[in-house]
């Protein structure tokens, strides 16, 4: 199923709907739970974590191939405007990402890897790498890439923590939050798998027998995870204790990896059968991911600055925050679904203002 006014492919707009509802709850179970509600708090936000992030940076990789080969060979541009459009977005959002940290987070490190600078930097990252996957071989490559960033700072992981102790500035800047080594995996191993989709799909082929394979080895990720996940000993289930803790930041360990890889080859084919194959019709969801980077921004102001900082909302009851999530939601949505509006409107504005003699000549 297509936007016919735009041709969007609407299961890709509403799986990432789907992964801003994850950090909407995220956020609220971060700012608005008071620690004494116990586990429940702690459950709900180390697992909406692998929930929402992840699947946004997965999405950046997957949908680019379908993008870059709409550009190029659909509508023949050139690959240098096609290459200086990704960078100009890339870039774009790394400042949408610093002005956010200032106008939320004022303590953090401005120059920190929080998710959008790293979504920017990863579309900047895989521009130069783009015309190479249409070879089986770079596929392949790419991927095996993807697996060696994250293997790597797995394996770096003891030795990296000692050293970030006497260098600040690269601590700050390079492993805060969501640091490019090793979220960059996740756009890589997206843009790979997403350039085999769109081949499929640019030929009209049926692309059932790419998501049932996909679902296949989501169904092996979350069998090998919940192997580990029993093996392991004395941590907690669904616990940090056993992931990649840097700087203070979360960074997913072997088995979470495990868990977030079982995610989206799972939730990626349901979200496709179900939008596409079923026709089944989620508007409100579609209007988070159409709208997604500005209700990032928007929710996190709502959330954490005007009500937690200003206001000091923290519930104690479950029931009432589970009514303060509803509300939170219908109130995106509605945002979600007047803000082309509201840009139409301001951009002609705009360019009423910037049309000559639009100013009334004084007497």
């Amino acid at each position: 199923m297509a936007s016919p006014a735009s041709g969007r492919l609407l299961f890709l707009d509403g799986l990432r709907g789907l992964a801003l509802v994850f950090m909407v709850l995220n956020h609220t179970g971060r700012y608005w739970i008071e620690r004494p509600m116990g586990w429940p708090r702690y459950h709900l936000v180390y697992l909406t974590v692998p929930l929402a992030a992840p699947i946004f940076l997965f999405l950046v990789g997957f949908c680019l191939p379908l993008s870059y080969l709409n550009s190029t060979v659909t509508r023949g541009e050139r690959y240098l405007s096609v290459a200086w459009k990704y960078v100009r977005r890339g870039a774009r959002l790394v400042l949408a990402g610093w002005l956010l940290t200032l106008l939320v987070f004022p303590d953090e490190p401005l120059f920190g890897g929080g998710v959008l600078q790293t979504i920017g930097l990863s579309i900047i990252g895989l521009t130069p790498v783009l015309p190479l996957l249409n070879r089986r071989a770079a596929r392949w490559l790419l991927a095996a890439a993807a697996v060696a960033i994250y293997a790597s700072f797995n394996l770096a992981h003891p030795v990296l923590r000692a050293w970030l102790r006497g260098h600040p500035v690269v601590t700050e800047v390079w492993f805060t939050d969501f640091p490019l080594w090793p979220w960059f995996a996740f756009p890589l191993l997206g843009a790979a798998l997403g350039w085999v989709w769109t081949e499929v799909h640019r030929r009209g082929d049926d692309d059932r027998r790419y998501f049932t394979l996909m679902s296949l080895a989501g169904t092996l990720c979350f069998a090998a995870f919940l192997i580990l996940e029993l093996t392991i000993g004395r941590t907690p289930h669904f616990h940090s204790g056993r992931d990649l803790v840097l700087n203070r930041h979360w960074n997913p360990g072997a088995v979470t990896c495990l868990w977030i890889l079982g995610v989206i080859f799972t939730l990626l084919p349901v979200t496709h059968y179900l939008m596409q194959v079923r026709q089944v019709r989620a508007p409100w969801l579609v209007i988070f991911g159409q709208n997604a980077l500005m209700l990032y921004f928007v929710h996190q102001i709502i959330v954490i600055t005007l009500l937690r900082q200003h206001l000091g909302v923290l519930f104690q009851s479950w029931w009432l925050y589970a009514f303060a999530n509803v509300a939170l939601l219908a109130l995106l949505v509605g945002l979600g679904w007047l803000w082309p509006e509201i840009k139409r409107r301001a951009r002609r504005f705009l360019a009423t203002r910037a049309e000559p003699g639009a100013s009334v000549a004084r007497p």
